[in-house]
């Protein structure tokens, strides 16, 4: 079930980098359902918040009518930054499947690992590097065509 829910979120990455947005997808499942999908859209909305995290965070809280998403997992196509590794917490998220590390960004143990914080409430169990290889090879192939 894993990769069936990470090709998902691949198919948001390509839907972001059609619209020339850094090729990031995001998958929420409850109870073996997909309830949200989103990609990254901070250059369509002017927002350093539009992460594909954030934005399927909102829909799978309005798809529950909660903010509280206990039992729902995340699979996104990038190691989640700060921002999103804090939302992710906040939001009670069960389990998070990510698939290509982050060397400059990621908050999940490349830069820094936001949910081996002991002090925070909530724990989140994480998988990282699934279905790695695809992830990444959308996000090079789009910054490769930035330079």
């Amino acid at each position: 079930m894993t990769n069936r829910y990470m090709i998902e979120a691949i198919e948001e990455a390509k839907k972001a980098y059609m619209e020339d947005e850094v090729p990031v997808g995001a998958v929420i499942t409850y109870k073996g359902e997909i309830i949200a999908k989103a990609h990254n859209l901070r250059e369509t909305h002017n927002s350093a918040t539009a992460h594909a995290e954030i934005l399927a965070i909102e829909k799978a809280c309005n798809a529950l009518n909660n903010w509280n998403l206990t039992g729902c997992d995340l699979y996104v196509t990038l190691e989640p930054c700060v921002m999103c590794a804090g939302a992710i917490i906040n939001a009670r998220i069960r389990s998070l499947y990510f698939g290509a590390f982050d060397p400059k960004g990621g908050a999940c143990g490349s830069v820094v690992d936001i949910f081996r914080l002991k002090e925070l409430n909530h724990r989140v169990t994480v998988y990282a590097g699934i279905m790695e290889d695809q992830c990444a090879l959308l996000l090079t192939k789009f910054f490769k065509s930035k330079r």
